[in-house]
């Protein structure tokens, strides 16, 4: 037996085998006009742009290999100096911080309310 959907009773029904393979929602693939442009036309075409990536900065990745691969014992979160190490602590005294913020509401949230 063939099924389908009925969009009637939103379920499956019974149906002859080429109502089955002909569903109702499906459209032709291929639309009957082109739509219109929306944007204007693009400035490269893209065979003229060819296949090479633009890029307007220089390679810094060895620099970077360098620093960061060195064996100087140096966490690798500390390896660019005075900014990491300023992100760093600001980091760690927000977290701590935060927790103490974060006990200190858990502290007056469990004490009774002495509203009479």
């Amino acid at each position: 037996m063939y099924y389908k959907f009925s969009g009637f009773t939103q379920k499956l029904t019974g149906s002859a085998p080429a109502a089955a393979y002909s569903p109702q929602g499906l459209r032709p693939g291929v639309p009957a006009e082109s739509p219109a442009m929306v944007f204007a036309t693009p400035t490269k075409v893209v065979s003229e742009a060819g296949s090479t990536a633009e890029y307007l900065g220089a390679n810094r990745v060895p620099e970077l290999q360098r620093i960061f691969q060195a064996p100087d014992g140096i966490p690798i979160h500390l390896k660019r100096g005075v900014p990491d190490r300023l992100l760093y602590r600001t980091t760690m005294a927000l977290t701590i911080g935060g927790a103490l913020y974060c006990l200190v509401a858990l502290y007056f949230a469990a004490q009774p309310n002495n509203n009479k």
